[in-house]
């Protein structure tokens, strides 16, 4: 697809501004990456793949945290499971860091850059709002002699964290607040996964982004629309360091997907709360959750190739990345019969010892499937669900008593009796069949639904896992509370039935349970219980 990227691109391509693409993808180790994520690996890796170029994996780990090595194992594993490749070694912009605080010295010697002490709040209350001009720091006009001295100091230790930090002079009456004289370094003494304790100074992200962008030789530094001011200082400090051949920022939407959040600390405010357990929970959308949903590679790949890449944000419906993942498996998942939600009939005119073979396409439109051999014997469930003791509405299509159904690719059964306990609790229903009605309807005689079944002989037991929107609301994201908006049934876990079937074609993973929906087997426990996760329903049945 089209987007104004690849116009630039091949633009700049073609007027020889730049030999090659070199685009990179930069994430902060500080969480699992998420659906958002997904379309900028797509675009970054995807262009570069296109053009012919390259593509960088480089970690922002300009923040020194301890959980640092396990999400950086994991954003690695997401980016190969999602198909792509990054060039070359895998880049750390602290790898950089005495290149970085070279630069730094350098706007500090081009009065571009001053230490400051006020504290955080000073700081902030001195920036101003979009109302008000900023004030000057009192510390705004040192010497250059006596900054060097203060920024040494930091960097060896003297100081308490947040008692100091690196500051650009620039104009504290910007209209872009950004702009009012940012920090570009601050102290932290925490151990660095890389560098351990060398460092206590780190740079911020928008010193060392672009710094780091430049050292590897990037020609578009592709971002979301969140940090299109940021471009302002981007250019400024390349500007000012004074080097050749610099890369040229570009931002497109970020990604927002109806019913859920993708921010990482918002993510990790649900795992606080106990709402989630893990960040690759089913219920929310980082790459991890939608693998282990039963998501595939291709499918989230399609999605971030239908939604396109535009310059404004807007809300991308569920829908969306449902229908790509149903298309896919539409065409590829074998069907399986399974029953969610039990409910036992009798056959009174079969034996009990009675059992027929009866042949099952593994994939109606499918010949190349093959077929698999299931059993009709004298004891089944179907659905309860598919069963109304005393149903008047004119469209229901499931079996009543005294009335008539099909059996998929089987007879056709009539219910006689219903059978319940003390507590008027259906127990079961005894019904007869028609052995005259394999696979076809006898003349003269309207039979108006079709149903899904299984043999109990033929069967074994498992759990269904179906995973619901976690938020009530499409934009939960816009809420200050959003906790307050909390599907309290966003799992729902059954046991049922499963057909044998299933177990020589356990390899496949995805299925299609006949008229419930795609399923993902996650997990056999104990060689006992298997468990399947819902990936989605076979119709958009919500809003």
């Amino acid at each position: 697809m089209n987007n104004f990227i690849k116009k630039i691109i091949e633009k700049d391509l073609k007027e020889k501004k730049i030999k090659k693409l070199h685009t990179r993808f930069p994430p902060e180790p500080n969480g699992y990456l998420h659906i958002g994520h997904a379309k900028s690996i797509c675009l970054n890796f995807g262009l570069a793949k296109k053009y012919e170029g390259k593509c960088n994996l480089r970690f922002d780990d300009t923040n020194p945290n301890s959980k640092n090595k396990k999400y950086i194992k994991y954003i690695k594993k997401d980016i190969k499971w999602l198909g792509f490749k990054w060039h070359g070694a895998t880049c750390y912009s602290s790898k950089y860091f005495k290149i970085l605080y070279k630069y730094a010295l350098k706007l500090i010697k081009k009065k571009l850059a001053y230490v400051d002490e006020m504290s955080h709040e000073e700081i902030k209350y001195h920036r101003g709002t979009l109302n008000k001009k900023g004030i000057n720091s009192p510390y705004r006009n040192r010497c250059i002699s006596e900054n060097l001295s203060l920024f040494e100091k930091m960097k060896k230790g003297y100081f308490s964290e947040g008692k100091a930090c690196l500051r650009a002079k620039i104009d504290m009456s910007s209209p872009i607040i950004l702009m009012r004289d940012p920090i570009l370094y601050r102290i932290k003494f925490t151990k660095h996964h890389k560098t351990k304790n060398k460092w206590c100074i780190y740079p911020m992200y928008d010193f060392a982004h672009c710094i780091s962008d430049y050292i590897e030789k990037i020609t578009h530094s592709l971002c979301t629309s969140e940090f299109s001011e940021n471009r302002y200082l981007y250019e400024w400090i390349l500007k000012n360091i004074e080097v050749k051949n610099k890369p040229k920022q570009y931002e497109f939407s970020r990604l927002k997907l109806e019913y859920t959040v993708l921010s990482k600390r918002k993510i990790q405010t649900l795992i606080n709360n106990n709402i989630i357990k893990k960040w690759n929970d089913p219920r929310i959308f980082t790459i991890s959750s939608l693998r282990n949903k039963g998501y595939t590679p291709y499918s989230i790949r399609k999605f971030c190739n239908v939604i396109g890449i535009t310059r404004k944000d807007h809300m991308i419906q569920m829908s969306s990345l449902e229908n790509c993942i149903k298309k896919e498996l539409n065409l590829k998942s074998p069907r399986i019969m399974a029953v969610v939600d039990p409910i036992k009939i009798v056959i009174t005119n079969l034996p009990k010892n009675h059992v027929e073979n009866i042949n099952f396409p593994n994939h109606p439109n499918r010949i190349d499937m093959g077929f698999r051999k299931s059993i009709f014997s004298n004891v089944i469930y179907i659905e309860k669900n598919d069963f109304s003791e005393n149903n008047v509405n004119k469209k229901y299509r499931g079996l009543i008593l005294n009335g008539e159904i099909r059996l998929r690719y089987s007879y056709i059964i009539k219910c006689n009796k219903v059978l319940k306990n003390k507590k008027n609790k259906i127990i079961k229903l005894l019904c007869t069949y028609d052995k005259t009605t394999l696979n076809k309807n006898p003349k003269n005689r309207s039979v108006k639904g079709v149903i899904h079944w299984l043999s109990s002989i033929n069967c074994f037991i498992a759990q269904f896992n179906f995973y619901e929107r976690l938020f009530n609301i499409k934009n939960p994201d816009s809420k200050k509370y959003f906790l307050n908006f909390i599907n309290n049934e966003s799992i729902i876990i059954k046991k049922g039935y499963v057909e044998r079937g299933i177990k020589n074609i356990k390899e496949k993973k995805r299925y299609q349970f006949e008229r419930i929906g795609y399923f993902y087997l996650k997990k056999i426990k104990n060689n006992h219980v298997w468990k399947f996760n819902r990936i989605v329903e076979l119709k958009n049945t919500k809003k």
